[in-house]
């Protein structure tokens, strides 16, 4: 269904514990998340059927909603299992999911104790656009002038949908200026994450990524982290400045919708090399389909 907008696509979608048709999966104009950016949602993936880390994903998206002051209303149990279901029940093998948990509509205000708590899980197909070798060339990334928030200006650790609005505005300005995508400072001027992804460098066969202490520490960071040590690379956390970037000689990306993809430039900055993160994205595609790997 590619080329179809999201909202005239033909599916089911769990909404408050039932299957809803896709196209009459709708919300008030009045929901309380539209207006104060009351929502929390999580970006996975299912591979051959079975959706990676997924118990993980459940668990986040509750604490996400924990520190919006809001609690979503099933367990990360019967997350699990709606998640399961919505897969089935549209047929997918290989697809991208999307579970949301808002506040809806009762009372239109800040306070809004009172409003009902939704939750909703989507899930389309999501096949593998590029080879490997395509991906090796690498996406061009700006300097955003948008900067993540100090850890007392913004609850970082949940993924609202509200801290992604500068995410936005950072990957518009720079497409207007012909690259991809936006790497994000923090508040202190040190290099954050791209607007929807973690982001490492390696020197000397050495990897090297920020310390996530005021932006989301991605399930996939974590996990390319720990695959990269069983590889017996070693990986440090550290503050990374803009100086440094002409310093490295790799530089890659990690989310659930992205994998690992490599990066070739940062704002004139450019990174040639692609062995480290080309063995990463072979070791990342073998945790998540290991029976293919073991196909092939």
């Amino acid at each position: 269904m590619a080329g179809v907008p999201l909202d005239q696509r033909d599916g089911w979608i769990w909404f408050d514990g039932e299957m809803i048709p896709w196209k009459d999966t709708k919300v008030h104009v009045l929901t309380h998340a539209l207006h104060y950016a009351s929502s929390v949602f999580e970006g996975q993936r299912a591979y051959n059927g079975e959706i990676y880390k997924l118990h993980d994903h459940s668990l986040r998206l509750r604490k996400s909603a924990e520190l919006l002051d809001f609690e979503v209303p099933y367990t990360a149990d019967q997350l699990d299992q709606a998640c399961r279901d919505v897969l089935a029940k549209n047929n997918l093998v290989d697809a991208y999911m999307r579970p949301v948990a808002f506040r809806g509509s009762a009372e239109l205000g800040l306070g809004a104790h009172n409003n009902p708590v939704h939750v909703a899980i989507a899930a389309w197909e999501w096949p593998s656009l590029f080879s490997h070798e395509d991906k090796l060339k690498g996406t061009r990334l700006a300097l955003s002038d948008w900067r993540r928030p100090a850890p007392t200006s913004a609850p970082f650790a949940s993924k609202a949908a509200g801290l992604y609005m500068i995410c936005t505005l950072s990957k518009h300005a720079a497409e207007a200026r012909g690259f991809a995508d936006a790497m994000m400072l923090d508040y202190r001027g040190q290099i954050a994450e791209a607007t929807g992804a973690n982001v490492f460098f390696v020197k000397d066969g050495e990897i090297h990524t920020p310390i996530p202490d005021c932006f989301l520490d991605g399930i996939t960071r974590r996990t390319v982290i720990g695959l990269a040590r069983e590889a017996g690379i070693k990986v440090t956390e550290r503050v990374i400045m803009p100086e440094e970037l002409g310093n490295f000689d790799e530089c890659f990306l990690t989310g659930s919708a992205a994998e690992v993809v490599p990066v070739a430039e940062i704002e004139g900055n450019i990174f040639p090399e692609r062995e480290i993160c080309s063995a990463m994205m072979k070791a990342y595609s073998a945790e998540v389909q290991p029976k293919k790997a073991a196909a092939e």
